[in-house]
């Protein structure tokens, strides 16, 4: 999309099913299960690139060795940066012992991040902060191996108070109210539960406090500890851990919001936010990577032993359609062909903005990201296209061989309009210079594009429109079209999102300013002001009786009058050229991606209470002229 947000995160595990000394001497190197996880974390960084930590942990050390070993980055390269430092780290021992590099026992025993579980992270930061203290994994640390927790995580919960204060009921002092603390401290202190359990269990049976060590890391019941843990977490994530004992365990949100995917045979278990990351780290067909359940947890034993079961109530599933349209990389089978079928819904109103005139009509993109839809899009005209020159083959009589030839021949109008300079950043200038620097960033395609042209431009999705505004159209309209129509693979955003994009400031997003004047134009100013009311009120409900009450905002006018009104706004008063924006449809959202109905930011049916009450919220802030976040 045109208009950068922070959103989304990754995670990447390895659970090595055989001993370490196997996969050395199997594939010839000590970095073989990092460097696996390097390729998992870097065939998703387009999930993170505020930071990012890996985690490995060693099985069955002895007592005085540390078997828990982090690597964390705030970089401006961060996967590189974690990936040098767990090689150096192997190094270094082999530096010491050259000889041991040939001995894989030695190995397991001297050197760091040379174990059997690996967790890896990448981080946007949602709430617009940075710097190494907020990378993921966190550790919850203990001289009991089986209390030991790592916990990283792609999620954002709406309850931070609710649980805040559910932690300090059952007797603890959270140090903070974030939603990592909050989790981390949550499914850590059902994790000394049943530690606490198993202790007394063993201990009544006889056995010695070495001998109850070893036996609570055999049994204990990690699923259950999951289930008492998420029992009261309104939002979406997946996330995923490592206990000290060497259980691993990824869980999933029971609407499904974020995604989860997991492969394992008789050497690996494998996990990631996005399925091609699998496929291509570890070389294995489309049909053998399966998607973690909604409200289910992947739990990896320490002897090998995989379940996959529900851990919460599950009632309506409703993946992010986000992930579909832009966020998950497009290389996706089922992900590539959703983005082509977005595109195609987008056919009939696109080509009634140029009024059919494809003679005079140039089709574009703009960012990379959404070249898949743009394909699809031209495969759209080219149906139509083709069914015209049918008609006219059937309807003409005498046909020359040379109109023949010009009927079947013919082709839209394509052209790479802009390319963006990935090397310019503008992020470190001085506001004053941003907007002129901004209009340097993008490499115009001049000469093709004549003053009798309409130029059609399909972008991801159009969320504050500032960047169409203050550069694009200014760039595009250098090239001197009769018309400019803008094109959004994605429905207007209508509300806020609370379960790991940011987007939470009703304020922000050009489609609610659109419709906020509309309001005032028609003289229904009141009707802000009741929404605001009832709002208000509903900030005092339990958290399961609270609807979005700003759904009637949007009930009073039809799509097409919000768009021409995004038009509006988003046009600077020095463009020459005709303007016309064009959003997909919510129907055609459905119909490109039936299995991810998460449509909220578009629809505003939340599937969480908490999602209501964020909506509420943010439109309270939006009333009081506050700038603080939703959530």
């Amino acid at each position: 999309m045109s208009d950068w947000i922070g959103h989304e995160c990754g995670i990447a595990a390895i659970r090595l099913l055989k001993p370490f000394e196997y996969y050395v001497e199997k594939y010839g190197s000590p970095y073989f299960a990092i460097n696996r996880l390097y390729l998992l974390m870097e065939k998703q960084h387009n999930r993170g690139q505020d930071g990012a930590g890996a985690v490995v942990i060693k099985t069955d050390t002895e007592p005085g060795k540390p078997f828990i070993f982090r690597s964390l980055s705030a970089d401006k390269d961060p996967i590189a940066e974690v990936h040098r430092h767990m090689l150096g780290s192997l190094a270094e021992a082999f530096d010491e012992n050259p000889d041991g590099i040939n001995d894989p026992a030695w190995i397991k025993s001297h050197a760091k991040f040379a174990g059997e579980l690996l967790l890896g992270h990448l981080r946007y930061g949602t709430r617009g902060q940075g710097g190494i203290s907020y990378c993921h994994p966190f550790l919850r640390q203990s001289n009991w191996k089986s209390r030991n927790l790592v916990l990283a995580g792609n999620f954002n919960l709406t309850n931070n108070d609710h649980l805040f204060d559910t932690l300090v009921e059952l007797g603890q002092h959270p140090r903070s109210e974030k939603d990592t603390v909050m989790v981390l401290e949550k499914i850590g202190h059902f994790l000394d539960e049943e530690n606490d359990r198993l202790f007394r269990q063993f201990r009544k049976e006889g056995f010695s406090r070495p001998e109850i060590s070893d036996k609570i890391g055999e049994n204990l019941d990690l699923l259950t500890v999951l289930k008492r843990s998420v029992k009261n977490f309104d939002g979406g994530y997946t996330m995923a851990g490592i206990i000290g004992n060497g259980d691993l365990f990824v869980m999933r949100d029971a609407c499904g919001i974020r995604p989860g995917f997991f492969y394992h045979d008789d050497e690996f278990v494998v996990v990631a936010s996005e399925r091609p990351a699998i496929q291509t780290a570890f070389n294995v067909p489309i049909d053998s990577v399966q998607e973690i359940k909604p409200g289910h947890a992947l739990v990896v034993r320490k002897d090998g032993e995989i379940l996959h079961e529900q851990i919460s109530e599950v009632d309506k599933i409703t993946p992010c359609s986000f992930e579909r349209i832009y966020f998950s990389r497009g290389t996706d089978r089922d992900i590539y062909n959703e983005r082509k079928q977005l595109g195609r819904q987008l056919t009939e109103p696109v080509l009634k903005a140029v009024d059919y005139d494809l003679d005079h009509t140039v089709f574009s993109y703009i960012p990379n990201t959404a070249e898949t839809a743009f394909m699809g899009l031209i495969e759209g005209v080219k149906s139509y296209v083709a069914e015209r020159a049918k008609h006219h083959i059937l309807a003409e009589r005498n046909l020359s061989a040379e109109r023949v030839a010009e009927l079947i021949h013919y082709q839209p109008r394509t052209e790479k309009i802009m390319t963006k300079d990935a090397k310019l950043r503008t992020f470190i200038t001085a506001d004053a210079d941003r907007t002129e620097l901004v209009s340097m960033v993008y490499d115009t395609t001049y000469g093709v594009v004549k003053p009798n042209d309409t130029l059609v431009v399909l972008d991801d999705s159009i969320v504050r429109g500032t960047t169409l505004r203050e550069s694009i159209l200014r760039i595009l309209d250098r090239l001197h079209p009769k018309k400019i129509v803008i094109v959004s693979s994605a429905p207007e955003i209508r509300y806020p999102d609370c379960y790991g994009i940011d987007m939470s400031k009703l304020k922000d997003f050009v489609a609610f300013q659109a419709a906020i004047a509309l309001v005032k134009e028609t003289g229904r100013e009141a009707l802000l002001t009741e929404i605001y009311e009832k709002c208000k009120a509903a900030m005092d409900l339990p958290r399961e009786q609270v609807v979005n009450e700003v759904k009637p905002l949007f009930k009073l006018f039809k799509p097409h009058e919000v768009e021409k009104k995004i038009a509006e706004i988003l046009r600077p008063d020095d463009l020459k050229a005709e303007f016309e924006v064009i959003y997909q449809s919510l129907s055609g959202l459905h119909a490109a991606c039936p299995n991810h109905k998460g449509d909220w930011y578009f629809s505003g049916d939340y599937p969480t209470p908490g999602g209501n009450r964020v909506a509420n919220r943010s439109f309270i802030n939006f009333m009081e002229d506050s700038d603080a976040r939703a959530y």
